[in-house]
């Protein structure tokens, strides 16, 4: 399986009479732009806007993050989910780099939304305030789910993939600046070099933990709660094969840009055939009951072990109850002797003194850690608002409140904002481009 992501770098986005990208200037045409997000007839209001790093603005709430594409070898963007199933991994997408679609609510915010800000001390929560992006704020009138506090946020999510497939089209015929190349070889048919280096397979945890459908990531369109852990390619992940759910506190949240570009995967790439035989991608799933989490765990050591597998990275999507889903993992890999490295966040209470995951083992003995989602923020008033600021503390986000009897509202009446890390869109990137460092005093 051979994959050719050709890279467009944009260096500056504008409005205009036509969408393209020409000499790093992606331009794009409002009107037909919003005429692709209105194909759904349940957005009811939507609006475009640009944000740069630097602007002074906060976006929240924030629901998705999505990397403008087009499949040059044909079909959607997304497999199963914006078009017809077809193999991802194969052929050769273009991909428009340094920008992102973010979808906001015009209004209102759940437990699994975030917070964006792209200046000042909020900006180093989150990779996305690197980013140039084209920011979708709209509503729509699914209003059975507007006061609960677990939204599906459908129709919006879909909205942003439709748009970020019409943008990443503008670039279909064009020549990219670069090309990165991804290929792996069939696992028993490497070379005797690759073959004696160390063997290691990625195990990916994506968040799957609701029994209804519409919440949970999808693989090929697929609920991920209906699967069981399953060998992929990892250029079916790096190429619209997963796609982000709408569930979790936010900062644990694995974006469908995240996927896209997945940071862990590509470093193993990078690494395979000089210091590791990259194996390949298991994509198993978290789960309510401890026997589904068992058998899981199980099932994910089995192919570890088939496969020949020395060591494994661990990456978990979300915390609390996966948690021991993600321990149980690495305890399984462990008992078949493969040594384990596990990727998390940590929930040590605002004061950093609970226990940092759920469960424990002796055995889990390699974790890199994320960052405490329960830090505390507190953040200036911003110049601009995109969304609504209050829907941080109305809403029920995962890290804001409408009063606390110590520290007040999320929201105080000049602006400023205070809440928990939790609320921080992608904040604690698991995927791999975590900023965060441990300090010992």
């Amino acid at each position: 399986m051979k994959l050719e992501l050709g890279n467009f770098y944009v260096k500056d986005i504008v409005f205009g009479d036509e969408t393209s990208f020409n000499n790093g200037i992606l331009t794009i045409n409002k009107e037909e732009a919003l005429s692709v997000v209105k194909e759904d007839e349940h957005i009811t209001e939507a609006d475009l806007v640009i944000v740069n790093p630097g602007d002074k603005v906060r976006l929240v709430p924030v629901k998705e993050a999505i990397e403008p594409r087009c499949r040059v070898s044909g079909g959607a963007v997304f497999p199963g989910v914006t078009g017809k199933l077809i193999q991802a991994g194969n052929g050769r997408t273009h991909a428009l780099k340094d920008c992102s679609v973010l979808v906001v609510g015009k209004h209102w915010g759940g437990f699994q939304d975030g917070l964006i800000d792209m200046s000042g001390e909020g900006a180093k929560y989150t990779y996305f305030s690197q980013l140039k992006n084209i920011v979708l704020v709209a509503d729509t009138d699914e209003d059975f789910e507007k006061r609960e506090q677990q939204k599906k946020n459908h129709a919006l999510r879909w909205a942003g993939m439709r748009l970020s497939e019409y943008i990443g089209n503008c670039v279909k015929d064009l020549e990219p600046e670069e090309v990165e190349t991804y290929e792996l070889e069939p696992v028993i048919k490497r070379s005797e070099e690759v073959a004696k280096l160390p063997s290691v397979v990625l195990v990916m945890q994506p968040q799957s933990q609701m029994e209804e459908s519409g919440y949970n990531d999808l693989a090929y369109g697929w609920d991920c709660n209906h699967m069981v852990p399953t060998f992929m390619h990892p250029n079916e992940v790096l190429d619209g094969a997963m796609i982000s759910g709408s569930f979790m506190p936010c900062s644990s949240k694995w974006s469908t840009y995240d996927f896209q570009n997945f940071p862990t995967i590509k470093r193993l790439f990078k690494e395979h055939g000089k210091t590791l035989n990259f194996l390949g991608v298991i994509m198993s799933n978290l789960n309510v009951a401890l026997e589904q989490k068992e058998r899981s765990a199980q099932f994910v050591a089995q192919i570890a072990k088939s496969l020949g597998a020395d060591g494994a990275i661990v990456a978990e999507e979300g915390y609390g109850n996966p948690d021991a889903d993600f321990i149980a993992c690495i305890v399984a890999l462990e008992d078949a002797g493969v040594k384990t490295v596990g990727l998390t966040n940590e929930c040590t209470g605002r004061d950093g003194a609970s226990q940092p995951l759920v469960t424990l083992d002796e055995k889990a003995n390699a974790i890199v850690s994320c960052g405490n989602v329960s830090e505390l923020i507190k953040l200036p008033p911003m110049e601009t608002v995109i969304g609504e600021l209050q829907s941080l503390a109305r809403d029920g986000l995962s890290g804001g409140w409408e009063d606390d009897e110590i520290l007040g509202p999320s929201v105080k009446e000049d602006g400023t904002i205070i809440m928990e890390n939790n609320a921080m869109f992608c904040g604690d990137q698991v995927v791999g481009w975590s900023t965060k460092t441990m300090k010992e005093f």
